[in-house]
């Protein structure tokens, strides 16, 4: 008989995790706020007791780490498994709990019956408070089990936790947040496109209606996974109610072969009573500790020029290099050759898979144009989208039989590309080598823009069979294997802007392109949303061309500046189009960035709650003794004066010297607040509870404030 026992306490700083091994399989107990020794185990099992309900099961089938139909569970399951026998109604009892470490807890489940295991691994990371989850399914038998679903950990949800944060978008306008209240049943999304996706970022967050940036209780979940994925948070008739999020695996996807076993993709999941910025904190705090790479956390951010908006697929070798000369007196220190420069590269019709630096545009290679790119001071970067081929190229002449695809259906078409099935080792092989000769040709090159522009509609590879979880864990160890083979590069996921935006490619990449627009309106929206999980310094912000290319609108470099700033910034249009006073002032902002990009890059995010005429936040560091905050008008304000700006995160028994820093040389028809405040010293407690009244500004105008401590 298996001893193991009865709960597992796991502890962070804020937060508490207690998981009930009394019963037959594993369930989460509580959650939440971080509980102190006078708070027991027996005390929370005592309080949880429920009775039997009429015309209801006597004891209820438990919310366990992976519910079952073979517990009972009438919900939706954990996991869905099948063969030629009884598998289908997998069962399984906690058989083992080990403790790697405080922090750490694996629970083993076997069903002997149906010879499966189940592993739920476990960490709650102390530093972050926030929680990864894993399951893990092996094929204990000698005949192969079929796997439809095995989600990550499920996670129960507290009764007053009864709204769903959702993030949505499109093509250009990524990470739209939509609450709504939860109901009777299930709250289910689900991405097909093989793909992280635009439209169903693979997180939520869930809250009550008290709930606001500065306070009240949430808990936030991310799937770390760049393919296919399904969410779900369910309401049960009895009143439980949970959150389960998995990869969506295509039918006869996964197959378990004796001995052989799945793990289902990381769930992140985080408890706040901060509120939602006290929730992406944990986020980012995470990202900055777990994800993102010694070397790259201790590099300033080089302020990139890309030269996608600027000319596009318009090559000129003494074009781009006055182009980079340019830049580089704004103040950019990365240049980033985009899409264009390999062979047959007219327009995206053609060239995709034929990774050789054009002749006829670059007759002396690309060497030129680097040296002059690092003789102005820049590093260089360079484009690729490998996962692609355009039927228009050699490659896909000599290997049709490459592309995903599925017998006797037709392509669709998409931006005139299909997919590599890179489930054949050939492939990446081929991708590896051809990437890697342009890297050993190149050793100058520091960066890549790694690019995937079409969804996987007919994911089939060369067996037929469904591809996309296997085409996902190619396309990350590929981007590893480049990254050991050039441990100086560093590497950007790009998927026609935000759509490979997860922890799951982060795991493997450096920065993200959160979005193609670079409309500064769309930009603000598009960043706070992506903010609730993503920390600054990994989100590409650009400033764009004065007539946006997606948008069509005009809106000031002043304000697109602004808008920029507040990430990984950089440049993308031609410079060529600058009037002198542009000129100057991208040159000042982009002198401001750096300055504070430690801060930027570092500092604790504080969105503050918007009245839906602005959009407002700011970024404090960990000892609140500076901060910069962030007023963005977007339109007219409701009455004829705005309201007043409360500042948050800041020491309420310490004093500020408040200072406009962004736009320089701002004026106003009439004398407003910012001629008596700057350089003025408040108390925190007044910026945070009294507030500072905003001028009236025209809509689509960005202030910049910088707050110091006085000793």
């Amino acid at each position: 008989m298996s001893h193991h026992p009865q709960f597992v306490l796991l502890n962070g700083q804020h937060t508490s995790l207690v998981v009930d091994c009394s019963n037959k399989t594993p369930a989460i107990l509580y959650f939440g706020k971080k509980l102190s020794s006078k708070t027991t185990y027996d005390m929370m099992k005592q309080l949880s007791t429920r009775q039997e309900a009429k015309c209801s099961v006597v004891i209820e089938a438990p919310i366990s780490l992976s519910p079952l139909m073979g517990e009972g569970f009438t919900g939706a399951p954990g996991i869905e498994v099948f063969d030629n026998n009884i598998a289908w109604s997998i069962g399984g009892t906690l058989t083992s709990v080990t403790q790697p470490s405080a922090n750490e807890a694996i629970f083993e489940c076997i069903d002997s019956l149906r010879h499966l295991s189940v592993k739920h691994h476990l960490t709650l990371d102390p530093h972050s408070d926030v929680l990864s989850a894993t399951t893990e399914l092996t094929n204990l038998g000698s005949s192969t089990v079929n796997v439809n679903w095995c989600a990550a950990p499920t996670i129960p949800m507290p009764l007053h936790i009864d709204q769903i944060m959702s993030f949505e978008g499109r093509w250009s306008n990524e990470f739209q947040r939509k609450s709504f209240d939860m109901f009777l049943g299930s709250f289910v999304r689900e991405n097909r496109k093989g793909k992280t996706s635009h439209d169903n970022f693979p997180g939520m967050v869930m809250h009550n209606k008290l709930t606001h940036e500065q306070g009240g209780e949430c808990y936030g979940f991310h799937l770390g996974w760049s393919g296919n994925h399904k969410m779900r948070a369910e309401l049960l008739a009895e009143g439980r109610s949970y959150a389960q999020l998995g990869e969506l695996l295509m039918p006869g996807e996964l197959a378990l072969a004796p001995n052989e076993s799945y793990t289902s993709p990381t769930l992140y999941t985080a408890y706040s009573n901060q509120g939602f910025s006290g929730l992406s904190h944990h986020f980012h705090q995470f990202v900055r500790q777990s994800l993102i790479t010694d070397k790259v956390r201790q590099k300033p951010r080089p302020v990139h020029y890309n030269t996608w908006e600027g000319i596009y697929f318009d090559h000129d070798v003494a074009v781009l290099q006055s182009l980079a000369t340019q830049a580089a007196d704004i103040g950019a220190e990365r240049f980033v050759l985009d899409d264009g420069w390999f062979k047959g590269r007219r327009g995206d019709f053609a060239g995709l898979g034929d990774w050789t630096v054009d002749r006829e545009i670059y007759p002396d290679g690309l060497q030129p144009l680097i040296d002059h790119v690092n003789n102005v001071g820049m590093e260089f970067g360079l484009w690729f989208e490998p996962e692609m081929v355009n039927p228009d190229s050699d490659l896909y002449r000599n290997h049709p039989e490459w592309a995903l695809q599925t017998a006797g259906n037709e392509q669709l078409k998409f931006r005139k590309q299909l997919v590599l099935d890179m489930t054949n080792p050939a492939v990446t092989d081929y991708l590896f080598n051809a990437i890697n000769d342009i890297l050993v040709e190149y050793p100058q090159i520091v960066y890549i823009k790694w690019d995937m522009n079409r969804d996987l509609n007919h994911a089939g590879n060369l067996a037929g069979k469904p591809a996309v979880h296997q085409q996902t864990l190619a396309a990350y160890a590929l981007i590893e294997r480049l990254k050991q083979a050039h441990t100086h590069v560093e590497i950007e996921s790009c998927s026609s802007g935000g759509a490979r935006v997860d922890y799951g490619v982060l795991r493997y990449t450096d920065r993200v392109w959160t979005s193609d627009s670079n409309d500064a309106l769309d930009r603000l929206t598009i960043q706070r949303g992506c903010s609730f999980f993503f920390p600054a310094e990994v989100m590409g912000a650009h400033v764009g061309p004065r007539d946006c290319h997606i948008t069509g609108r005009n809106i000031s470099i002043a304000m697109r500046a602004a808008v920029a700033f507040f990430g990984h910034m950089g440049i993308e249009m031609d410079p060529r189009e600058l009037t002198d006073d542009e000129r100057q002032q991208l040159q000042q902002i982009i002198k401001l960035h750096k300055q504070h990009r430690q801060l930027i890059h570092s500092g604790k995010l504080v969105r503050l709650n918007t009245d839906g005429d602005s959009i407002n936040f700011g970024i404090v560091n960990a000892e609140q003794s500076q901060g910069l905050f962030a007023y963005n008008s977007v339109k007219e304000t409701q009455r004829t004066n705005p309201p007043k700006f409360h500042f948050a995160g800041l020491d309420a028994d310490k004093d500020y010297k408040l200072s406009l820093v962004w736009p320089a040389g701002f004026s106003f028809y009439s004398q407003s607040i910012l001629s008596v405040i700057e350089n003025q010293t408040f108390s925190g407690e007044a910026l945070m509870t009294f507030g500072m009244q905003l001028p009236i500004t025209f809509p689509q105008t960005s202030l910049i404030f910088e707050l110091n401590q006085v000793k």
